[in-house]
């Protein structure tokens, strides 16, 4: 199909930009797409912000080239990290572009207009790209999003069993049957299930939702074995499993969302990415803080608090408990979330150094005798004011 023009982003005023020479102008484009399901819409703009061309096509890989290299070789393209960008953002890689992906609750222009079509967004991406404005997404390579597929894939089919496990224990209440077992779906458990005689339509249901059960089963099991064989050889996730409480599908969740490590300064930015942070809210003289943002991977944040209620690290254990002993059983979510943070900020140690030094208590470093547990001694300062170590501090052994 033939790319049509898109009368939305045509001859748009540009007073409240500088002004750019024609000789650059003409040399530099910068292209913007709004991609959809179907069709996408790609706009070229050049250096001094004008519309050079907006069309929109049908999706294909070779119209989308097509379209962006008429902007000129290695030109900057901009594209929202919205449904099925995979495909899109590796064939303008594949054919030299450079590519940007837009974030898409980062850039605030792109929300809230009183009009807002695709040619508009277009136009806008190309626009924040040229300006450097645009706030960006991590493009993770081939290999990261399919161990991402991977343990996303698992988390469904666990939701989708214990789902139909919950099915199952509605229909059996509304029979007025209680079975004297806590799993009714292991060995003991469907054999005791197997002799209820119910009436119709309600065996036929359990019966039903039992086979689904079983073949669910079977999927989880085909894809934690490629699971395991994906995440066999890599550094992080085997040091991740030294964390007394962290086993296999919390490991490989934790390599596969967080990605290249690397890309966070600190371990508090892998926080706040994770959406574990509390969101800040301050003008004049007042601060305010709320809840967590709980803006990232949701699968990071579900691994996270879920894995600091097993860990057996006192580092981390002793977190929840000290929240919960200070703030009563009523503030139980807030340590989850409290603890949880401080995870990742073990993690985030561990997938850089292979170790987080963090979890060395003085019991497991007197263990391996390269520090020593020591009084507290005082010390005298240059200013001549005292200082001694916390209690029961760890410090390297002078001999």
């Amino acid at each position: 199909m033939a790319p049509e023009s898109c009368s939305g982003c045509q001859k748009q005023p540009r007073w409240w930009e500088a002004t750019v020479k024609k000789s650059y102008a003409a040399q530099r484009q910068f292209v913007g797409v709004d991609l959809a399901r179907r069709r996408s819409v790609i706009t070229r703009m050049d250096a001094g912000g004008e519309v050079v061309d907006c069309v929109q096509i049908d999706n294909s890989e070779r119209d989308l080239v097509a379209e962006v290299a008429k902007a000129g070789s290695g030109a900057p393209v901009a594209v929202e990290a919205t449904f099925g960008w995979y495909w899109a953002v590796d064939v303008l890689q594949a054919a030299g572009f450079e590519v940007h992906l837009a974030h898409p609750k980062g850039n605030a222009s792109m929300h809230n207009r009183r009009v807002k079509t695709d040619a508009r967004d277009a136009t806008e991406l190309a626009r924040l790209l040229r300006m450097g404005d645009l706030a960006e997404s991590w493009i993770a390579p081939p290999v990261v999003r399919a161990r991402r597929e991977l343990v996303r894939h698992r988390h469904k089919l666990v939701k989708t069993r214990a789902s139909l496990k919950a099915s199952v224990h509605a229909v059996l209440g509304k029979c007025g049957i209680v079975l004297p077992l806590d799993d009714i779906f292991g060995p003991v458990g469907l054999a005791a299930l197997a002799a209820v005689e119910l009436a119709e339509p309600y065996a036929s249901r359990v019966a039903s939702q039992c086979r689904l059960i079983e073949a669910v089963t079977t999927e989880v099991t085909l894809v934690e074995a490629a699971i395991a064989a994906a995440f066999a050889d890599d550094p992080g996730y085997r040091a991740l499993l030294t964390i007394k409480g962290i086993g296999p599908v919390f490991a490989s969740v934790f390599v596969a969302e967080i990605g290249d490590v690397h890309r966070f300064a600190t371990p508090q930015a892998l926080a706040c990415w994770a959406g574990l942070t509390p969101k800040h809210y301050e003008s004049d003289n007042k601060a305010r803080r709320g809840h967590v943002s709980k803006q990232g991977s949701r699968l990071l944040r579900w691994a996270a608090t879920e894995a600091c209620q097993r860990i057996r690290e006192p580092y981390l254990a002793d977190k929840r408990a000290l929240i919960t002993a200070r703030r009563g059983r009523s503030a139980a979510n807030i340590s989850k979330v409290a603890a949880g943070r401080r995870l990742l900020h073990v993690v985030y140690y561990t997938l850089r150094d292979g170790h987080a030094r963090c979890l060395d208590g003085p019991a497991r470093a007197a263990a391996t005798g390269d520090v020593t547990t020591v009084t507290r001694p005082t010390r005298v300062t240059a200013n001549g004011m005292t200082h001694q170590p916390p209690r029961g501090a760890v410090v390297v052994d002078p001999m």
